[in-house]
C-alpha cells in the first residue's frame, strides 16, 4: 500500500525539488535518490512512476511549463528588442533558480512524450512571438529562433557551469549577447 501522502504528484515534486539539488542535474536523478528523499524503499515508488525515464519526462514536463510560463508573463505588452531583453532575461533567471529543472527541460521529446511535445512548441511559440516583433519574412523565423535559443542556451550553460572564469562584469557579457542577437536578427529581416 502506498504511504500516506504518496502520490505520483507528490513522487514527480520531490524529483524536481531533487533535480535542481544533485550535482550533475537530471542525469543523477534516480529512483533510489527520490525514494530517500520520500522516506520510502524505492520499490515503493514504482506504484506511483512506471521507470525512471518516466519520471525524467514528468521532470522535464514540469520545467517545460514552468519556463513556458516565465517567459509569456516576461514579454506581454512588449515589442522588439524590449522583448528580446524580457525573454533572454527571464530564460537567464530561470535557470539560474533552477539549474537542475532548466537542463532536464532540455530532454528531446517524443512520440511517448506528447504533452512534453505539446509544451516545448508552446515554449517555441512564444520566442517565435517575440522575434515576429522584428519583421522578419517567414523563410527567415526559424533561423531567428533557433539563433536566438542556441546563443541563450549557450550563455546559461556556461554561466551555470562556471565557465566565465574572468573578473569582467557577466550582467555586461549577457547584456551585450542581447544587443548582438537583436543586431542579427534585425540583419535576417533585411536580406
Amino acid at each position: 500500500m502506498p504511504r500516506a501522502g504518496l502520490s505520483r504528484a507528490a513522487v514527480v515534486e520531490l524529483a524536481t525539488q531533487l533535480v535542481d539539488e544533485l550535482p550533475g542535474g537530471p542525469e543523477a536523478l534516480t529512483l533510489a535518490a527520490v525514494a530517500q528523499r520520500a522516506g520510502v524503499a524505492t520499490p515503493s515508488l514504482y506504484k506511483h512512476i512506471g521507470s525512471l525515464d518516466a519520471l525524467r519526462a514528468e521532470v522535464a514536463l514540469v520545467g517545460a511549463i514552468d519556463i513556458r510560463d516565465r517567459l509569456r508573463a516576461a514579454t506581454v505588452g512588449v515589442a522588439g528588442v524590449d522583448a528580446l531583453r524580457a525573454l533572454a532575461e527571464a530564460l537567464r533567471s530561470y535557470a539560474r533558480e533552477h539549474p537542475g529543472l532548466y537542463l532536464a527541460l532540455q530532454r528531446a521529446a517524443g512520440p511517448q512524450d506528447p504533452e512534453l511535445v505539446r509544451v516545448g512548441g508552446e515554449v517555441v511559440d512564444v520566442i517565435a512571438a517575440v522575434l515576429r516583433g522584428f519583421g522578419l519574412p517567414p523563410e527567415r523565423a526559424v533561423d531567428a529562433v533557433r539563433t536566438t535559443r542556441a546563443a541563450l542556451h549557450g550563455f546559461v550553460l556556461l554561466e551555470n557551469g562556471g565557465g566565465f572564469g574572468l573578473p569582467d562584469d557577466v550582467d555586461r557579457s549577457f547584456a551585450a549577447l542581447v544587443d548582438v542577437l537583436a543586431t542579427g536578427i534585425t540583419a535576417l529581416r533585411e536580406e
